[in-house]
Order: C-alpha cells, then sequence, then structure tokens
C-alpha cells in the first residue's frame, strides 16, 4: 500500500515540476499577460503542496506499520 502510495506522490510531484517549466516556457513563447503566468505558478504551487502532504501521510502510515 505504501509503496504505492510513494509512487503516486512522486509522480505528482513530477508531473508539478514538468506542468511548471512547460507553463513558464509557454508563457513566455505566448507572452502571456503576468495575470496568466501568475495563476500558473499558483496552480504549480498547489500540486507541490498536494505532493508534499502526499509524501507525509506516506511517511506517517509506514512508522505506524513500524510499530
Amino acid at each position: 500500500m505504501s509503496g504505492a502510495a510513494g509512487r503516486r506522490a512522486a509522480l505528482v510531484l513530477a508531473g508539478t515540476g514538468v506542468f511548471w517549466v512547460i507553463a513558464i516556457f509557454a508563457g513566455n513563447a505566448l507572452d502571456l499577460p503576468h495575470r496568466w503566468r501568475g495563476l500558473f505558478d499558483l496552480m504549480a504551487l498547489a500540486g507541490f503542496v498536494m505532493g508534499l502532504w502526499m509524501t507525509y501521510q506516506t511517511w506517517r502510515a509506514r512508522q505506524d506499520d513500524e510499530r
């Protein structure tokens, strides 16, 4: 269970990083307004926070399994 949860958290973090890099390049290439770029940054921030929360939950589940 925790192995799959760890992989899922890693995919969320990696996917968020890829999304953020693509959003930065697209924002520069398309000359998007700063409001849109800020929205993409906030979406990436939410993805990173969610990935970190998933990692924390996985860590806590493994700690509970060891006890």
